[in-house]
């Protein structure tokens, strides 16, 4: 035996038992039936969780769940598969909170579609990484047709490039990072702190708060994002925004971006893009539209105009899995000219050397603020090959109906009051306590039944700030949602709120 064959044969005698004991838990050619039979298990398992979920939530408390979690000893594993599902089912399953449900009124959380859950289950198995095209190949492919036909949506023309992301929050955080660098590459400016510090971003009271974070994170100053007025409807207002950007001008400020929001995530509002894109023109500002709620109308067959102006941005935020009911996370940047792109883009010899640009080969990690990155595009590719886009756009048509429907009864029912009516799917409102009572009373009264609400398992809803006031928040995404299962939401809320203002009644 050769001293080589030796080694090996003696590396595989020491190693080889703990190796294969192991081994049977990976996923490969030798393990199918085990990979087969274990998913199946898991699948049932949810299945038969979701067919006898009544209600979204079971209002388990922090304090009931954490023992039971903290206690688990995760050195000594569990005999099998169904010992772990059972264990699952007690920490996580039968607590959890279900989107699906039509009662779930909360967050931008959606029900999703099937097409996308087997999208999911194909991705996670092969495992492919985006970031190079040795580690995807037709992920690569598939994730650059994606973006090529969400661009085409937005109205942009072929040097129009993006990248999938894992939010909205990066998403919006790239594309200002692009802003900052085109501002100063415009300016022929260093990225001296004197210049950074000169640096202004413009968005909407209503907007989102990653523009804040976004701004801390890019070491810009304090002061760096301007508030902008809203109307009635929460929409930026053109002449407000005109005159900050003359304040900055004569202050000596650079405008280095002003951020539109198609969807505010309270309001459902969307700003004027066109007079904004003008106004973006006039100033040199780059123009962000984030659009991750709002992205749905990309694909509805009747409200599609309420983006009219978004094709005029540099940039675009979308969030499939909010308004495209994709499973988290599933987001992207959609940029007007791939050029800018390049702001993100750094070497490194085993990624991108320069010999795969003279060779063409694709390569995704030059675009992204990511390095490893998973192929969330399959989930939306698999959706449209399978239902198409006008069934996604149906399904977020449906939900702004609802809200409609939803404001109706919320305006003749005397018990609460409505900010305004939202053009997409949320709606801010708050319970009125008896005239003459105290302003603590009512927030008190709104505080209390949307705890009182979420403790009850029985619906969840928001709650947010309009001024100093304590507000309700429904947001709609699910189809299945019926007037009824809001009418009855309503009533909940209402005989909480109520018990709230008499048990303060009697005590004071």
């Amino acid at each position: 035996m050769s001293p080589q064959a030796s080694a090996v044969a003696t590396a595989r005698a020491i190693f080889s038992p703990t190796v294969d004991d192991a081994a049977r838990h990976l996923f490969n050619d030798r393990t199918l039936d085990r990979y087969r039979h274990t998913m199946a298990d898991g699948v049932e398992r949810i299945a038969d969780r979701i067919a006898r979920t009544d209600r979204p939530f079971t209002g388990v408390s922090p304090d009931d769940l954490t023992p039971g979690i903290s206690g688990i000893d995760l050195d000594r594993p569990l005999e099998d598969t169904a010992a772990a599902l059972d264990e699952l089912e007690d920490v996580y399953l039968r607590d959890a909170v279900y989107f699906h449900h039509p009662r779930y009124l909360a967050h931008l959380n959606c029900p999703v579609v099937i097409p996308a859950l087997l999208g999911e289950a194909v991705l996670t198995a092969v495992n492919s990484s985006l970031d190079t095209w040795d580690q995807s190949a037709g992920g690569t492919l598939i994730e650059r047709r994606l973006i090529d036909w969400t661009a085409g949506r937005i109205g942009f023309g072929t040097s129009a490039d993006g990248i999938f992301t894992s939010g909205g929050s990066q998403s919006n955080f790239q594309a200002l990072l692009l802003a900052r660098e085109e501002a100063l590459a415009k300016a022929a400016l260093g990225a001296s702190r004197d210049v950074m510090d000169r640096l202004r971003i413009f968005v909407s009271e209503a907007g989102h708060f990653s523009v804040r974070k976004s701004a801390k994170m890019l070491g810009l100053s304090p002061d760096a994002v301007v508030t902008v007025e809203t109307d009635a409807r929460k929409r930026m207002r053109p002449q407000a925004l005109a005159w900050e950007l003359e304040q900055c001008r004569w202050a000596g400020f650079i405008p280095m971006a002003i951020v539109a929001t198609a969807g505010t995530t309270d309001f459902g509002s969307i700003d004027p893009l066109p007079a904004i894109a003008r106004l973006c023109a006039d100033s040199g500002a780059w123009f962000h539209v984030d659009a991750a709620y709002g992205c749905g109308l990309l694909v509805s067959r009747s409200r599609r105009a309420l983006l009219n102006g978004i094709e005029r941005a540099d940039s675009v935020t979308v969030d499939f899995h909010k308004s495209f009911f994709q499973p988290v996370s599933s987001s992207a940047l959609v940029v007007r000219e791939r050029a800018t792109l390049s702001h993100a883009t750094y070497h490194a010899d085993y990624l991108n050397p320069a010999r795969m640009v003279e060779q063409r080969i694709p390569n995704q990690v030059d675009k992204s603020i990511q390095t490893t990155r998973r192929f969330d595009a399959l989930k939306l590719w698999m959706t449209l090959r399978i239902m198409g886009p006008d069934a996604v756009g149906d399904l977020f048509d449906e939900v702004i109906d609802r809200a409609a429907q939803a404001w109706v009864l919320l305006t003749v029912d005397p018990r609460f009051e409505v900010v305004t009516r939202s053009q997409l799917s949320t709606l801010v409102f708050r319970y009125l306590p008896p005239e003459g009572a105290t302003r603590d009373l009512a927030d008190g009264a709104n505080l209390y039944a949307r705890e009182a609400l979420a403790s009850s398992g029985a619906a969840l809803v928001a709650g947010t700030k309009v001024g100093d006031r304590h507000y309700l928040k429904f947001t709609l995404l699910n189809p299945e949602t019926t007037v009824d299962d809001i009418a009855h939401v309503l009533d909940l809320i209402a005989d909480h709120a109520a018990e709230y203002v008499e048990r303060r009644r009697r005590t004071s």
